[in-house]
């Protein structure tokens, strides 16, 4: 009984020891893939937000951490656009806290003189049929941010149209756009602080 209890416990560690290195393997050939994937799907991102003949350099590889009020609550990355070995605006990940159904992550583009570049909403939980027209698949509003100029933190136009500004809100929905449009705002303003701040920037790899 012994030396059959032993057998199969070797048996099962055998077996256990097989399964974790295939478990390894899989995962080694996969990570890569999966890497270059992200990395694709980053970059078609970046592409809707800043227009590709705006910089030179590569965008992906000059992120940034920052932990800045105006971005929302916690660390979020920024990335620096460069043409030649001139800093020209910026693609940043922002929070607007003030959804309706909770924050709504976003990557907004800008260069540093108060131009919005282009914005797209990353994640929200807004409500189906309502709020969720923030997405470009159900709505082109997201698109009327592209070419907005920012005038200063005091700027009336830029707000949705009940708050007086040149922003439609949506039919039974005011909260999500007016979210959406002052984090934007703020995403704006505060870009134009990044030039005095660049050299000063930890780099992703080293926040991490």
């Amino acid at each position: 009984m012994l030396k059959t209890m032993q057998k199969h416990g070797v048996t099962l560690a055998i077996f256990a020891a097989v399964l974790t290195g295939l478990t390894a393997l899989v995962n080694a050939l996969t990570k890569t893939t999966i890497e270059e994937q992200a990395t694709k799907q980053q970059k078609a991102l970046f592409d809707q937000v800043i227009p590709a003949e705006f910089y030179d350099n590569d965008l992906q590889k000059s992120c940034f951490v920052v932990q800045a009020a105006p971005l929302g609550k916690g660390p979020h990355r920024i990335f620096i656009a460069r043409k030649g070995d001139k800093a020209v605006g910026a693609v940043m990940e922002a929070t607007a806290p003030d959804g309706y159904s909770g924050a709504i992550q976003l990557l907004v583009g800008t260069d540093f003189s108060g131009t919005v570049l282009g914005t797209r909403v990353t994640e929200h939980h807004e409500t189906p049929g309502l709020g969720d027209k923030i997405e470009l698949r159900l709505s082109d509003w997201i698109l009327h941010f592209a070419g907005k100029v920012i005038h200063g933190e005091d700027d009336t136009a830029f707000a949705v149209k009940k708050d007086g500004g040149e922003f439609d809100q949506f039919t039974g929905a005011t909260i999500t756009p007016r979210a959406v449009v002052n984090a934007v705002k703020r995403a704006g303003l505060y870009a134009e602080t990044l030039p005095a701040q660049i050299n000063n920037l930890p780099a992703c790899e080293e926040s991490s």
